[in-house]
């Protein structure tokens, strides 16, 4: 299984609602893709930004899925909300359950 932990910057002001139903809809989007197993977005319990964690069957298909139109299109449509980059650390699992 290929894994990306994503660390979103702050989102601007104002904006927070958008960003959620932003990654809702890209949710039922990206979940369309073969390899697709899960996107979660992940709160901090003690202040700081959104992270979020996806989960794919292979790095192959994470970036059959990266690459495509409907990515840049949702890419499109959250960059506006961003007040910096996003960080993506990329990992492949070793041990664990599938």
């Amino acid at each position: 299984m290929f894994v990306v932990f994503i660390n979103f910057p702050p989102i601007k002001a104002g904006k927070d609602e958008e960003f959620r139903e932003w990654f809702a809809k890209s949710n039922k989007e990206f979940s369309k893709f073969q390899g697709f197993i899960s996107r979660r977005l992940l709160q901090p319990t003690e202040g700081g930004n959104y992270a979020a964690i996806v989960e794919h069957e292979s790095q192959e298909t994470f970036l059959t899925m990266h690459k495509s139109p409907e990515h840049d299109e949702a890419g499109k449509q959250v960059w506006p909300l961003f007040d910096g980059n996003p960080s993506p650390h990329f990992f492949q699992v070793i041990v664990g359950e599938k």
